[in-house]
């Protein structure tokens, strides 16, 4: 039971760092700080991508299931059994990896306008509150 239970909670895990690495970028819009583990997965991505180590939720998630009497992932890991195919049809792989990074990149982009946008108001690079606008009630 509790080898099932690692094997499920690992897949879930695997779920939701994919989805912080595809949208992590569009959360630190709101909380900045976010953009530094959103950073750190995304470079755990591209090592991955480029098979130069094994995810340690996915060797977790074959431990589970060999210990729950299940068959392992497939070779390609967790995105191979549950994503490709299943999400979307194998032929499109890179077609999807290069939204993915469009993606990314646009929550990159658009976090260091709203951070610049953030340091040329006025008021908030010195730390003093803005002048009030001429008929403004006080």
């Amino acid at each position: 039971m509790i080898y099932r239970l690692v094997w499920q909670a690992t897949m879930a895990a695997h779920f939701l760092v994919i989805a912080y690495i595809a949208l992590g970028g569009f959360l630190a819009w709101r909380r900045p700080r976010l953009i530094w583990p959103h950073l750190a997965l995304c470079a755990w991505g591209l090592v991955q991508l480029a098979g130069l180590a094994e995810c340690p939720l996915t060797a977790l998630e074959n431990w589970g299931r060999a210990g729950a009497g299940e068959r392992g992932l497939l070779p390609g890991g967790f995105i191979d059994t549950y994503i490709e195919g299943v999400v979307y049809p194998e032929a499109y792989v890179w077609h999807v990896r290069c939204a993915v990074i469009a993606v990314v990149l646009v929550s990159w982009a658009g976090l260091a306008i709203r951070i610049r946008r953030r340091r040329t108001r006025p008021g908030r690079t010195t730390g003093t509150p803005a002048a009030p606008e001429p008929g403004a009630l006080r």
